[in-house]
């Protein structure tokens, strides 16, 4: 029966069971490729070894080819005299054909030579010593030894290589060896990927006010091929009705694709041409056409799968993270059978998660976590990142997923991590905290020694309670205690040691021309800038830049005072576009982006550290940089002074 239905939004597994039916009998084939070729496909056929490995009975050391039995009772006291025959037997060449090991002879050869008739085992030339012609043998042989028999590795006829196994270095080496020159394996899927809409610009291009570079092609592509799939980049098509058509209907025609992906148009609205188009196209195509549009998950409820004419139509969400989570929950698995892997086959950990997280009650919840070490084992920290976060993906190291009939997921459960990379691990070195410029040039000298760090801006107070519960190794902090006018010792937790880092201005940055705050002494600027009368953006709650900015208010609550940037630059961002007027960032942050700069504080950043993982080696080095001269110097010059 085939499926109309326009964003009527429907369970997950319902639609998941859709279009596993509608797919299950889609395959790409099979294809004869040479062996250089052969190289991460899946083969397709048995493959039977033609030959023995090896081809003889071969020798394994330099030595001599003799009759085990002539050295039975040798001993370096008392070894055993045996005639050499006038015969060296190289690798590479065939004894002659009349020769025989005779009782009391022995034959020199080489490793690899083929043992001649009537010799059983190698006596290693170590274990021997001249004596006019002949060799004493100093130690006794078995039969066999030394000695690597015709087919004792691979027998021929015997099955190397079954349906279903993935080729690499070490197949591709036995597979060479019994003289395989090309192998049978599953045709890689063809995979089409267009990105749609007049916003989109390729990288590289000039972007406008609304305009965004596009980066779901860039990651579909690519991810499409470490699935070991054929991407093809369809490239970037307006909201132009007839082109988008045209587009796909040729892809469906064309049999060389095997699986359109659009990305965008998939929301209900005027300009969301794809998944009209997709609903039209189905009207005149045979197959199952539209199976759901509109799924209970979040995020990515727009979500249209179809099938068109034995063709796969998916119409992604345009929001990079609701697309790549649709996809690796619905495209991946079909994209893994069609190229004949396991569709379920992902890698997935157990952590343990050290904050709640809410659900959506009626939806599948999609999160984005961060792995790292806890004291009692490995930690899903959330992200948090919305569904256009670009970044996100690039940050996290998997996500869980949160059915629709859960509430929440409570602090402290353990949860199933599904990786985004199999060979991803927890970072050697984890920060969690504040997060400053000076701190990213400290993390980037230690990646550029080789050494996996992960920093998670949360904001001062949330990274010391981090470290409390044994998440992440390291915190950066700038809290000021009023009572004291100390800065971060006050607030550290049990088991944490203080390292001194360095100091910084914090400032109000506004577009230059627009405020005029110099002349205003420091007593009155909370009051001018809390009259209402200016926008500001806020930071997060927990950031130390936060504490210093509620200080300066004095209660007050201006306009903006929700709007909360995690980041200096998502700070000089939103007041360099026009969206704020003013916000509290650092110094250099601000120059950066060229806003004016009213100095409010000078502050203390610095790094508190859990003091059981100081000597780890990520951790250690750390500390060595912050207290290394040269380092001390290139902060120093960057506006960081001691």
């Amino acid at each position: 029966m085939r499926q109309e239905q326009f964003l009527d939004v429907i369970d997950e597994e319902v639609a998941r069971a859709r279009w596993d039916a509608a797919t299950e009998g889609i395959t790409t084939g099979v294809e004869r490729v040479p062996l250089a070729e052969a190289l991460g496909r899946v083969v397709a056929e048995e493959v039977r070894a033609r030959v023995d490995v090896p081809g003889f009975d071969r020798s394994n050391m330099d030595g001599f080819a003799v009759r085990a039995q002539d050295t039975f009772g040798a001993e370096e006291a008392e070894p055993v005299r045996l005639r050499v025959a006038d015969i060296h037997l190289e690798a590479g060449k065939s004894p002659p054909a009349d020769l025989e090991v005779d009782p009391g002879i022995a034959v020199r050869i080489a490793t690899g030579g083929v043992i001649p008739r009537g010799a059983d085992a190698v006596v290693m030339v170590e274990d021997t010593q001249p004596d006019g012609d002949g060799v004493l043998v100093g130690r006794a042989v078995a039969p066999g030894g030394n000695v690597s028999f015709a087919g004792s590795d691979i027998g021929r006829g015997e099955v190397i290589a079954r349906p279903g196994r993935e080729v690499w270095a070490r197949e591709t080496g036995v597979l060479a060896s019994v003289g395989c020159a090309d192998v049978t394996v599953v045709r890689r899927p063809r995979v089409l990927v267009v990105s749609t809409g007049d916003e989109i610009v390729a990288p590289g291009g000039e972007v406008g006010v609304g305009d965004v570079y596009d980066s779901n092609q860039r990651i579909l592509l690519d991810t499409l091929a470490e699935l070991g799939a054929e991407p093809v980049a369809g490239g970037i098509i307006p909201d132009d009705e007839e082109r988008l058509r045209a587009a796909i209907a040729g892809a469906v025609a064309d049999g060389a694709i095997d699986l359109v992906l659009l990305s965008g148009g998939t929301s209900k609205g005027d300009g969301d041409l794809n998944a009209r188009l997709v609903h039209e196209l189905a009207a005149d195509l045979p197959g199952p056409g539209v199976v759901a549009h509109g799924v209970a998950l979040k995020p990515g409820k727009p979500l249209l799968l179809s099938v068109l004419d034995a063709t796969p139509v998916v119409v992604l969400p345009g929001f990079p993270t609701s697309a790549i989570f649709t996809f690796h929950e619905f495209v991946a698995p079909l994209v893994r059978r069609l190229g004949g892997r396991d569709p379920a086959a992902a890698a997935i950990v157990e952590a343990r998660l050290p904050l709640r997280v809410d659900g959506a009650p009626g939806r599948t919840t999609y999160a984005l976590v961060d792995l790292v070490h806890a004291a009692d084992g490995i930690a899903a920290y959330p992200l948090g990142a919305g569904s256009g976060s670009v970044t996100a993906f690039a940050r996290a190291d998997g996500f869980i997923r949160i059915p629709s009939d859960v509430e929440y997921v409570e602090e402290g459960e353990m949860v199933r991590v599904r990786l985004i990379d199999p060979s991803i691990r927890p970072a050697d070195l984890v920060v969690i905290g504040s997060h400053c410029v000076g701190l990213d040039h400290l993390l980037g000298r230690l990646a550029s020694e080789g050494f996996r760090v992960k920093m998670i801006p949360v904001g001062s107070r949330a990274g010391l309670a981090a470290l409390r519960r044994g998440e992440g190794d390291v915190a950066g902090t700038h809290l000021l205690d009023p009572a004291t006018g100390t800065y971060n010792r006050p607030f550290l937790p049990a088991g944490t040691t203080l390292v001194p880092g360095y100091r910084r201005r914090q400032g109000i940055a506004s577009e230059p021309g627009t405020l005029d705050l110099d002349g205003i002494a420091d007593a009155e600027l909370g009051a001018v800038l809390g009259s209402g009368s200016l926008r500001m953006v806020n930071r997060n709650p927990g950031a130390g830049t936060r504490v210093l900015i509620d200080g300066l208010l004095g209660g007050a609550r201006p306009p903006g005072y929700l709007h909360q940037a995690r980041t200096h630059h998502g700070v000089a961002a939103a007041v360099a576009q026009g969206r704020a007027d003013w916000g509290v960032t650092i110094e250099t942050v601000a120059r950066e982006a060229g806003l004016a700069f009213r100095f409010v504080a000078d502050e203390h950043f610095d790094l508190a550290v859990r003091t059981d993982r100081m000597a780890l080696p990520a951790v250690a080095r750390l500390l060595e940089l912050v207290g290394d001269e040269g380092v001390r110097a290139e902060l120093d010059a960057m506006g960081f002074p001691e």
